[in-house]
């Protein structure tokens, strides 16, 4: 049986079309002017328990609309949405005490409160008796060194190590699920590192069900066998990561920063590495900002050292970064026929 089961599921918005100025604002007091946004149209899915499942897309796709759903935060406008058996919106109390749910923006622990505090506060709220919650303490101890940032307050933590407890505490009643939503932005290589570390093992020993929204591809491919890539409401796949892996593993873009850079510079660096790759080899330009330009290469193709010390000799190039290819550059090879 499905841990989660969603079924013709959809949430639609009223907006209203707002006018400019002071005048405009008296008036929209009065307006019948709405727009509808179907900010989850129509999905179907089922996640079985103990699964770890990416759920991605670009920003607006629907992939927090979801998870307030799944979590009863929001009530459906149509379609079928059970957790464990039960609907969430319509058993909101019964169902916290099976679900962990952290938003990357926002915290679950007191802000003028010690760390520790904050999860004796926890431990009463979810019924969690002495031995369990001194054993899960001393889990989160050996795998995050968590002992540490007891005394402090939460608002004096970082932002990785206030991620840190708040994963943390989302385990901390040993739920059936664990709803991950942007759990690594903003943070560095060492800390998300962490994260991962502490997500995969207590799948690994408790078994719980993680549901994981994230821009960052590496999150995904560390952690999730199943992807599901969402966009503008609708699923566009869901299936084995490696088959999207395997496509998009390759690309890497190149952010470049050449000197007196301008349309005829760009013209003349799409035109010089059609002429040495050919145009059918993976690499496409791009100026994204007005100090930026991206080459995205297909490495599977060319080889991104190759493009680099080509590039390199052939304009002055006074700043380079090489980073994975954009969430946005996966939904549009998608919606391409990429993944067949």
């Amino acid at each position: 049986m499905s841990l989660i089961h969603i079924q013709d599921l959809s949430k639609h918005f009223k907006i209203l079309n707002r006018r400019q100025g002071l005048g405009g604002a008296f008036r929209d007091l009065f307006s019948g002017d709405y727009r509808t946004v179907r900010a989850v149209d129509g999905i179907a899915l089922d996640i079985q328990p103990g699964e770890i499942v990416g759920y991605i897309g670009p920003n607006g796709a629907g992939k927090s609309t979801t998870i307030k759903m799944m979590t009863g935060i929001l009530k459906p406008t149509a379609g079928t949405i059970t957790v464990n058996g039960q609907v969430p919106y319509a058993n909101r109390i019964r169902q916290a005490q099976i679900m962990g749910v952290v938003f990357g923006q926002r915290t679950q622990l007191w802000w003028d409160l010690p760390v520790i505090e904050s999860f004796k506060i926890l431990k009463e709220i979810y019924r969690v008796d002495q031995a369990t919650f001194d054993r899960h303490m001393e889990v989160f101890e050996k795998l995050v060194g968590l002992k540490e940032l007891y005394s402090q307050q939460v608002r004096t933590l970082s932002l990785g190590q206030r991620m840190l407890c708040d994963i943390s505490a989302s385990f901390l009643h040993n739920p059936q699920v664990v709803f991950l939503d942007e759990p690594t932005i903003g943070l560095d290589v060492s800390i998300k590192a962490k994260i991962r570390s502490v997500v995969s093992e207590l799948n690994r020993v408790r078994g719980t069900t993680i549901i994981l929204t994230t821009h960052d591809l590496g999150d995904v491919e560390a952690l999730c066998r199943r992807i599901i890539i969402l966009d503008k409401g609708k699923i566009l796949f869901d299936g084995p990561t490696k088959k999207v892996t395997s496509l998009f593993g390759a690309y890497r873009t190149l952010k470049l920063q050449i000197d007196d850079f301008d349309d005829t510079t760009l013209s003349s660096l799409r035109e010089k590495l059609a002429g040495r790759f050919g145009r059918d080899h993976g690499v496409t330009v791009a100026s994204i900002e007005e100090l930026w330009t991206d080459v995205t290469i297909d490495q599977a193709r060319t080889p991104l050292s190759d493009v680099l010390n080509f590039i390199m000799k052939t304009f002055p190039v006074f700043d380079v970064r090489i980073v994975e290819i954009s969430m946005e550059k996966v939904v549009q090879q998608v919606y391409e026929g990429a993944l067949g």
